[in-house]
């Protein structure tokens, strides 16, 4: 019988560091625990929100995350969040639960050029006056989609589907190398 070995998305990719520049910008793999996505049954958002409160989480609004020292809520689509680093408690008659946790690679991109680095992949506008630790988009990341979570002033988790973990990796690296060009 075939022995299957656990490797994470990014296994031999990762770490990136930006060439040249100080502090630039670095890449990384997060590991954001068990990823569970929460879908709210018709009519249940309030009490699924009061079920996630057991935990210290709660419903996360339209682009935002709530975050607690146990794990997080992260808005991912209309109806759709992901709650990280635990596996949600009292949900199973109130919403859809699906565990993603091998489904997406996490990145995280940090450093003072993170936001010039994204800024050469993805059309929103991420600065900090705009896009302030605790926000959260879906949006493309070069060709492919992507769920962008601001989580500090200078660091960005960028999360990809498991399959284009390589690709995000090369984007990202390339942006890196064009804005330590720049220099």
């Amino acid at each position: 019988m075939a022995s299957l070995i656990d490797k994470s998305p990014c296994e031999d990719l990762l770490p990136v560091i930006s060439p040249g520049i100080t502090p630039g910008a670095q890449l990384t793999e997060a590991q954001p625990g068990p990823v569970t996505s929460v879908a709210p049954f018709k009519g249940r958002q309030a009490a699924t929100a009061r079920a996630l409160a057991a935990d210290g989480l709660g419903w996360p609004e339209v682009g935002r995350a709530v975050v607690a020292p146990a794990g997080r809520c992260l808005w991912a689509g209309r109806g759709v969040a992901f709650v990280t680093g635990l596996v949600p408690q009292g949900l199973e008659d109130l919403a859809a639960l699906t565990d993603q946790s091998d489904g997406w690679a996490v990145l995280r991109l940090e450093g003072a050029q993170a936001e010039a680095v994204l800024a050469r992949l993805c059309p929103l506008d991420l600065r900090l006056a705009e896009f302030a630790p605790g926000h959260v988009a879906r949006a493309p990341l070069g060709h492919m989609m992507a769920i962008l979570h601001r989580s500090g002033a200078e660091a960005f988790e960028i999360w990809v589907f498991r399959s284009m973990a390589g690709t995000a990796v090369h984007e990202l690296a390339v942006a890196m190398q064009a804005v330590a060009a720049r220099g």
